[in-house]
C-alpha cells in the first residue's frame, strides 16, 4: 500500500516537472543572463573580477558559483576505450521543429552601428520590423541593447522528439 503511494507520488512529481516553464533571459541593458526551471533551478551568468565568467547555480535551496573557463586542478585519468554507440542524428526538420516549440514572450533590440548611412538605411527596415514583428528600434546615440525572453515547456520538447 505504501509503495504504491510512492510509485504514484512519484509520477505525478515526474508528470508536473513536464509542465515547468522553462526560461532563457537575456538583458543586455542590466546585464541579466540565465536560464533555469520556474521556481526549481536557475544558472546566472555573471561577469567576475578574477575570471571572464562566474555561474551561480540555484536548485531549490542549494547555491553554488563556479567558473566554467578555468582549468581543473585535478590530474587527468588515462582514457580508457569504450564501446562508441551509433550516435542518433537530428535532421533539420526536427531542429526547425524543435526551435518552433519556443515561445518568445519579449525582444527588443535597439541598435546603433556607428554609422549615421548605415543606420538611416536600416531606419525603415527598422519601423516595418517595429510594427509587424517585434520591438526594434534603431538610434543616433551610440546605445545598443538587446532583451530576449524565451519560454518553452520540457513537455513540447518531448512532443517533437516523439511526433514523426
Amino acid at each position: 500500500m505504501i509503495l504504491t503511494i510512492v510509485i504514484l507520488l512519484v509520477v505525478l512529481l515526474a508528470l508536473g516537472l513536464l509542465f515547468v516553464p522553462i526560461q532563457i533571459f537575456i538583458d543586455t541593458d542590466t546585464g541579466k543572463y540565465y536560464a533555469g526551471l520556474k521556481g526549481l533551478a536557475k544558472a546566472s551568468f555573471e561577469p567576475d573580477e578574477k575570471e571572464l565568467l562566474r555561474v551561480r547555480l540555484k536548485v531549490l535551496f542549494y547555491e553554488r558559483c563556479f567558473y566554467p573557463l578555468t582549468k581543473s586542478s585535478k590530474p587527468k585519468q588515462p582514457a580508457k576505450k569504450k564501446r562508441t554507440k551509433p550516435k542518433r542524428r537530428i535532421t533539420l526538420r526536427k531542429m526547425v521543429q524543435l526551435l518552433k516549440s519556443f515561445e518568445v514572450k519579449r525582444f527588443a533590440l535597439d541598435m546603433d552601428t556607428g554609422d549615421y548611412v548605415a543606420n538611416a538605411k536600416m531606419y525603415p527596415v527598422f519601423v516595418l520590423l517595429n510594427r509587424y514583428v517585434a520591438s526594434f528600434h534603431i538610434n543616433f546615440e551610440d546605445h545598443n541593447r538587446l532583451v530576449l525572453d524565451i519560454r518553452n515547456r520540457p513537455y513540447r520538447i518531448l512532443k517533437t522528439f516523439i511526433n514523426h
